[in-house]
């Protein structure tokens, strides 16, 4: 089950990160090997997270690799390392939808707001390159805790996508 897609308005969103580069069938790396490591350095840095953990997609060339940070909001940027890294989450305005089920699950969910955006003529803040697009900002946000909710098909994941302009 998914929402109606919107529009919303985020504000700037300092975040800790980890890069991976991955294939399709490689797409659960981040998750396993990205988020615990993030957790596990906020942690002895004394820094809380202030919301969910989320997939930031930079880069898509589907039928080769994905850039992608797993990421974790944070109220100040922290010290990084050669790993975990930190930015900020531009501002602006965001297509955004809520998917209701399993994350492996979320392809017609992405695939009903990129067709919104598309139909209401709402452009993504992204530049084609040849053989891959690459994204301002493109967020899964996983706002079930896996400890809270170990049966995936009951999370809720949101999608948002930044808008050109």
């Amino acid at each position: 089950m998914l929402t109606l897609p919107k529009v919303i308005e985020r504000s700037v969103q300092p975040y800790a990160y980890m890069n991976f580069t991955v294939r399709m069938d490689q797409m659960q790396t981040p998750a396993t090997t990205g988020f615990p490591a993030i957790f596990a350095h906020l942690a002895e840095h004394g820094i809380d997270p202030v919301g969910p953990a989320f997939y930031n997609y930079r880069r898509i060339n589907m039928s080769d690799t994905l850039d992608v940070e797993a990421g974790v909001p944070v109220r100040e940027p922290g010290q990084g390392t050669d790993k975990i890294q930190f930015g900020t989450l531009p501002a602006g305005r965001y297509a955004a939808l809520t998917w209701f089920g399993h994350p492996d699950k979320l392809e017609p969910a992405t695939a009903v707001l990129i067709g919104w955006t598309r139909l209401m003529q709402m452009p993504f803040d992204m530049e084609e390159r040849a053989g891959s697009d690459h994204f301002a900002c493109r967020l899964e946000i996983y706002e079930t805790d896996p400890q809270e909710e170990p049966d995936m098909e009951e999370w809720v994941t949101h999608l948002e996508f930044k808008l050109k302009g």
